[in-house]
């Protein structure tokens, strides 16, 4: 146990001396008091000073969300030796506000000292009515093997995302879904509501009610029931405050509350499925999440590093009838190679308390990105556990596509990408005290390898093909439609 502890507590502290040393050396103009910066070590001893800026093609956008990403203002000066670098970063930002297609920044020089600046933009299309016709298993592989591919474990319905929503980048989100389970939501995001496009807010309501219900663990593999009556009702809402002080680190608070009730058929099933025996569950959360994000493309990153560490405290009062307390941190290095080839690592940590909790409130690894590949049909539940992937590939190829006979302008933009790869995994999840419903995969080292492909299109869609080995001896194929981490 201590040498699992040594291992991962060691490369959280390499990797942190790492991102010190990779940090942009290039100033954030959004941190800055003063409009002109002083004048930057110049190797050429030819400073520019910035003059005008033009933005084409921004036919939604408004201007002041483009200029928010840059780090040159009209006044600044930069030496003609930093200007390319800084020109390339201010790129990636633009690109990483998913806004935009295409981003080219073109300095113009009408003096021998003084430059104009021109950015020529190509927008998304921000208007998504995507039809629902999805899973509700966590992934692919635990519906086609776990379920053996039933189609009435199928959800259907229509999910609406607005982006760039006033040209502010703003993001509305609505569902409507029926089917195996029924839910109805709405998210509104302002990721600015002061003129320094500092502060922002989320706002988001649910509801969410289903006949069909996880009510126990048997072995790792959820065991659902099934009912012509509605087997869990759950509501809530919350608000998130956000403040972007820089251009890479964002903190966010958030505000939450959560009211579930379940049928007298899971409470005879599962007699501690809600705390206390009860039927009823409300409870408040409170959390906070700090992210600092260096990586070049968010949609499928390549080089640099993501770090993001959270703590969620649910319950305050003496009504509320979950108590818990949740630490969690991440972090991410992308490193490129020559010849296309590319090595990535992501540790994660995640600890709870207390371990005396009601079925409902386990936490567990399995949900979202957080798994050992090759262990995607397992839930593995437990107070806290450690995880840690690494992959090394290569881009056989790469080559972008111009449809010009699209007659929507906004997809005529096609590019796509395959990687070929190999990976290892390891992970650690520690189990419940006098939990003995699933306790296999606990309180030991489990580890996955294997090797497959990356396919990356358009609008950051990614699909994964992998054949993997597991530490029990399960290898199979399995399918994801979203990046590793």
């Amino acid at each position: 146990m201590r040498v699992v502890f040594f291992l991962f507590a060691s490369f959280f502290c390499v990797s942190g001396a790492l991102a010190a040393s990779l940090r942009p050396a290039v100033s954030d103009s959004a941190k800055r008091a003063a409009r002109h910066k002083p004048p930057v070590a110049d190797t050429s001893r030819h400073i520019l000073h910035v003059n005008r800026i033009f933005i084409v093609g921004n036919r939604i956008t408004r201007d002041r969300i483009v200029l928010r990403e840059l780090s040159l203002k009209p006044g600044d000066t930069v030496s003609t030796a930093m200007l390319p670098l800084v020109i390339e970063r201010d790129k990636r930002k633009l690109i990483n506000t998913r806004l935009f297609n295409t981003v080219e920044i073109k300095p113009l020089e009408y003096e021998s000292d003084h430059i104009d600046l021109l950015i020529d933009i190509n927008e998304r299309w921000y208007t998504f009515p995507s039809p629902i016709f999805e899973l509700s298993d966590r992934n692919f592989n635990e519906w086609w093997q776990n379920y053996n591919h039933d189609f009435n474990r199928v959800n259907y319905g229509l999910r609406l995302y607005q982006y760039n929503m006033r040209g502010r980048n703003e993001t509305l989100r609505l569902t409507a879904q029926f089917g195996y389970q029924r839910k109805f939501d709405i998210t509104y995001r302002f990721p600015y509501i002061d003129r320094r496009q500092r502060q922002g807010l989320i706002i988001n309501a649910d509801f969410n009610e289903t006949k069909n219900l996880a009510y126990k663990t048997a072995d790792h593999k959820l065991v659902f029931a099934e009912a012509d009556q509605i087997l869990k009702t759950t509501s809530g809402g919350g608000i998130t405050y956000t403040y972007r002080g820089s251009f890479y680190d964002t903190h966010a608070i958030r505000v939450e509350y959560r009211s579930s009730t379940i049928a007298d058929t899971i409470q005879y099933l599962t007699p501690n499925y809600f705390t206390n025996e009860l039927k009823k569950q409300r409870f408040a959360i409170l959390g906070y999440q700090f992210t600092s994000d260096h990586r070049d493309y968010i949609g499928y990153p390549l080089r640099g590093y993501h770090f993001t560490a959270g703590l969620v405290k649910v319950g305050f009062s003496k009504h509320d009838d979950v108590k818990k307390f949740e630490l969690n941190a991440s972090y991410s290095h992308f490193i490129e190679f020559k010849r296309n080839y590319f090595l990535s690592n992501n540790s994660l940590v995640f600890w709870s308390t207390p371990q005396n909790l009601a079925y409902a409130n386990y936490s567990a690894l399995g949900y979202g990105r957080q798994y050992v590949r090759g262990y995607e049909l397992y839930i593995i539940e437990g107070p806290w556990h450690l995880v840690n992937k690494t992959t090394f590939k290569k881009r056989i190829f790469s080559k972008v596509y111009n449809l010009n006979a699209m007659p929507i302008r906004q997809f005529r933009y096609l590019p796509l990408s395959i990687y070929i790869k190999t990976y290892a995994d390891l992970g650690y999840v520690k189990n419940y005290p006098n939990y003995t419903n699933s306790m296999r995969l606990t309180d030991k080292v489990i580890s996955g390898a294997g090797a497959g492909l990356d396919i990356v299109a358009s609008y950051d869609s990614v699909f994964r093909l992998e054949y993997t080995f597991n530490g029990e001896g399960d290898h199979g194929f399995f399918f994801n439609f979203r990046r590793e981490f």
